[in-house]
């Protein structure tokens, strides 16, 4: 059950502590996109995120957006937000984890996602090594294979909750 648990819940990504991060020896944050930057609707990135990207950058990390979309979603994202993506990552498996790891030279100690679903972004990252945090969904609308691991998310967590391991709303930092 623990691959299910993330090392840290937020309400959104800005309610994060990113000193706290940097502090700890954060240098790359891996952000997953639909759903954690933006509702899957949007074709680009809002002004708040770019004032928020901006400002990540400042401090110093390495900003890439990790998702499971085509490169043709992510482009206009990336060419907005001056910032480098994977696109097509298959999380949860590792092998797109490891590629970045290795192309940016980063240990897993010194990198983390942050993103809106347990089964991908949590078990992929916790699978790793690097630190996860998992946010909650910005909006109810999903992609169908989202909708079906929703699902399936509903119900490890009823059982991470009768463990009193992991409890939606119930928001912790490191």
């Amino acid at each position: 059950m623990e691959k299910y648990i993330p090392d840290m819940y937020q309400q959104s990504i800005y309610t994060i502590d990113y000193q706290m991060l940097l502090d700890k020896g954060i240098k790359c944050l891996l952000f997953d996109l639909d759903n954690t930057l933006v509702p899957v609707t949007d074709r680009k990135p809002t002004k708040k995120l770019k004032e928020l990207f901006d400002d990540l950058k400042s401090k110093g990390f390495k900003i890439i957006i990790f998702s499971n979309s085509h490169r043709r979603r992510l482009k206009p994202f990336k060419e907005e937000l001056n910032v480098d993506c994977c696109a097509s990552a298959r999380k949860p498996f590792k092998e797109k984890f490891l590629l970045v790891l290795k192309e940016y030279r980063y240990n897993v100690n010194e990198v983390a996602i942050i993103g809106d679903q347990i089964l991908t972004d949590i078990v992929g990252g916790n699978r790793v090594g690097i630190l996860t945090v998992l946010i909650n969904p910005i909006s109810n609308k999903d992609f169908f294979v989202t909708k079906f691991n929703r699902f399936r998310e509903k119900r490890i967590m009823k059982k991470l909750r009768d463990k009193n391991l992991f409890s939606k709303g119930r928001y912790y930092e490191l």
